[in-house]
């Protein structure tokens, strides 16, 4: 009971350090009120600057698509370490070795009972076939529960296609990242999947699936949500399907590419870091514009403002671009094992992949190090000093702040001990375009991108320059956890 006594102690404790915010002011003005000048005009420079947009075509138009080990990816790093050298920061590019998977040709046709050439995109990572394809019978199933209820003799030979509608990214992108492998166990020989989306027009969603040693690799494909309903109709009704499936995919020898790292400086305690940033590599179709082109650009604009305005903050920020978030995550990893003992010294990192569309705010989390765990007392101090910042995002509509945020790339920094901030937007659409050919600059409201680049300005100058840091213990938290006794 003293246990349970105990725990409950502390989670009133934490509540209220996390409702009672205004206690931050006391012995000194708010922050909203300290930075309400400074806010204004990144606010005024963001809102009235076609810069961020120009920058985007310049990377979406003239360089494209970036995916991991290819030569538009260096490319878009040449490019982006310019950019920011005319900006005025400190620029170096950081060597990472990367996968290079290569699509190559590939096709997908259904022979029976007609002849109809599907809309498809191999999976990144995937294996391909012999030079002839394979032509196999179909069997559609609707989830995993349904692909291990079938007989074997129903499943081994055949192409196994997942038609699973779309609920939330989290839940159906399962089924691209181990619908192979849940199929190849069975004796499957190919595996086509439902694009990973709620909205289709004959675009295909490619993304990275996972092989496991212990069951063979099967070649696997996305297909339109048009051509996986069409496949379920014909199994309804008892109709004999096979495909004739193609595909020249294969994993080359692992390339060099780069992490790109742009620095302001801080005035006054340089080592001490606030990163922000995105992801430079795509996949290979489409620009690469929401995912995540928007990313880089928002980040990149946000510092040159900052810049730009001779708001130098106490604290440095760097802005990193990272490589590889697609199909490896090896930018983020490489980040972090360069920083050593150095990582204490990070401050926040915030990460921009959700998109360019109306800007909602940022999420927050704080890791206990070495784990995935949540460091409640630590979640509750950024939290309530993010709270007192985010009256400055209210003229754009962006001052939500919620919990769980974080990201690809700044994850392996956040097991560190690093607070992790996700720039948030609504994603009303973000889903319909995503690693697909569609993901292209038309896309990309040149409105909404203003707004995006001032919500990042403004949260990041704020969070390098307050007295501060993120999760340092909030002034009135020993008198609280006192009175609790």
């Amino acid at each position: 009971m003293r246990v349970l006594r105990l725990m409950s102690l502390h989670a009133i404790v934490l509540t209220v350090m996390l409702l009672d915010t205004t206690s931050l002011a006391k012995g000194r003005p708010g922050l909203a009120e300290t930075y309400h000048d400074a806010a204004e005009r990144l606010l005024g420079a963001a809102l009235t600057s076609d810069h961020a947009y120009t920058r985007m075509s310049e990377l979406c138009d003239g360089i494209g698509h970036r995916l991991s080990g290819s030569e538009s990816l260096e490319r878009a790093v040449e490019w982006s370490a310019q950019r920011m050298r005319e900006d005025g920061l400190q620029v170096r590019r950081q060597p990472v070795m990367v996968p290079r998977w290569v699509r190559g040709a590939e096709s997908a046709t259904l022979v029976e009972p007609r002849e109809h050439p599907l809309h498809m995109l191999g999976l990144g990572r995937s294996v391909g076939t012999t030079p002839e394809g394979i032509i196999a019978e179909v069997v559609v199933v609707g989830s995993y529960e349904e692909l291990a209820a079938l007989p074997d003799d129903a499943v081994r030979g055949r192409i196994v296609a997942y038609n699973v509608p779309f609920t939330s990214y989290g839940e159906t992108v399962r089924y691209r990242g181990s619908g192979a492998d849940s199929a190849a166990a069975r004796g499957a020989v190919a595996m086509l999947l439902r694009s990973v989306g709620p909205v289709s027009l004959q675009t295909p969603h490619t993304g990275a699936l996972r092989y496991r040693d212990a069951v063979p690799r099967i070649p696997a494909a996305a297909i339109s949500i048009e051509d996986a309903a069409m496949l379920q109709r014909l199994s309804d009704r008892g109709v004999a399907m096979r495909v004739h499936l193609k595909m020249q995919a294969q994993m080359l020898p692992d390339v060099v590419s780069h992490n790109v790292i742009g620095e302001l400086r801080g005035r006054e305690v340089p080592e001490e870091v606030v990163v922000l940033g995105g992801h430079l590599d795509s996949w290979d179709v489409g620009q690469g514009a929401h995912d995540d082109g928007g990313g880089c650009v928002i980040s990149m604009e946000a510092v040159r403002l900052i810049a730009q305005l001779g708001l130098r903050p106490r604290r440095t920020l760097r802005v990193v671009l990272w490589t590889n978030e697609e199909n490896g995550l090896r930018g983020g990893l490489a980040y972090r094992d360069s920083l050593g003992t150095a990582v204490e010294q990070h401050v926040a990192a915030i990460e921009s992949d959700g998109g360019v569309e109306r800007p909602l705010g940022f999420a927050i989390n704080a890791l206990l190090p070495d784990t995935s765990l949540v460091d409640t007392v630590r979640l509750a101090r950024c939290m309530a000093r993010a709270r007192e910042i985010a009256p400055l995002l209210s003229g754009i509509d962006a001052d939500r702040i919620l919990e769980s945020g974080g990201g690809a790339d700044i994850g392996p920094i956040m097991r560190r001990g690093v607070p992790g901030l996700a720039h948030r937007t609504v994603m009303d659409e973000y889903f319909h375009w995503h690693h697909t050919h569609a993901d292209a600059l038309d896309k990309v409201d040149p409105r909404e991108l203003r707004k995006n680049v001032a919500a990042m300005a403004i949260m990041a100058y704020v969070l390098a320059d307050m007295p501060e840091r993120l999760d340092d213990p909030l002034p009135s938290e020993g008198e609280k956890v006192q009175a609790t006794k």
